[in-house]
């Protein structure tokens, strides 16, 4: 299975992605579901995608391949909403082509996150449904999200904001990532992780988080402290609420 979770906030954008892959309880492998297109110093465009991954595969090869051709790309497009819609259209051509070629009711569904900024447009984070439809983050909903969601999400909608800080997004997506692979086997580790700041069009790189990170891990156990400390630290309930003592 998946999660990955786009960030728009006011300071730029957090995108973060698990790289488990699983077929089986015994087909269990590591595929990157993050993907950056760019060009240092004019945009900087980030897909994160769900799903079937010979589909999802498909669609990112294809984008890539074309991005030197001559027609609409993804280093060309004007606009973040174009290079949604390019992806859309993408992703409808592979399973359009794979569909007539394979028999029974194979799933060839995906979906993607499209995120990032061109030069002289603004910041977007849009999610594309595997019909091809798409919807947009915005200061309201400021993520979104792809996969195994629900473990993680109680977290975001308690803290993020869309004027949290980068380095609040930051830590509020991995803690949303510790809870869902808490609860999820089928989420897991290493997660890949990019950052961007707001007009920055620097050459953009992720950065692959493992088990044995050190800031992961320190978090992790400050996250589980803390909760079994504010736990025991809520009030005792009503007697109302409680059934009567035995006596003997």
């Amino acid at each position: 299975m998946t999660y990955c979770v786009a960030m728009h906030l006011a300071d730029g954008l957090v995108f973060i992605s698990d790289s488990r892959t699983n077929a089986g309880i015994d087909q269990i492998s590591t595929f990157r579901k993050l993907f950056i297109f760019s060009t240092p110093g004019e945009r900087l465009i980030v897909l994160q995608a769900a799903g079937n991954l010979a589909t999802s595969q498909s669609v990112v090869n294809l984008l890539e391949q074309r991005s030197s051709g001559s027609g609409p790309h993804l280093l060309n497009v004007r606009t973040l909403y174009d290079a949604t819609v390019l992806v859309a259209e993408t992703i409808r051509e592979v399973v359009s082509r794979d569909r007539t070629k394979l028999a029974g009711k194979t799933d060839l569904s995906c979906s993607f996150l499209v995120g990032g900024q061109i030069a002289d447009g603004s910041m977007d984070v849009y999610s594309i449904y595997p019909q091809g439809n798409f919807i947009q983050a915005t200061e309201d909903t400021p993520f979104l999200q792809l996969g195994e969601s629900k473990y993680g999400r109680p977290i975001l909608d308690r803290n993020l904001t869309h004027r949290a800080s980068l380095e609040e997004g930051l830590r509020c997506g991995l803690i949303s990532f510790d809870s869902t692979m808490r609860s999820n086997l089928s989420v897991g580790m290493p997660l890949d992780l990019l950052v961007y700041r707001k007009d920055s069009f620097s050459r953009a790189k992720s950065y692959r988080i493992t088990a044995d990170d050190p800031y992961f891990m320190r978090i992790q156990t400050q996250w589980s402290t803390g909760l079994h400390e504010m736990l025991a630290a809520l009030p005792e309930p009503p007697n109302a609420y409680m059934p009567a003592a035995i006596n003997n």
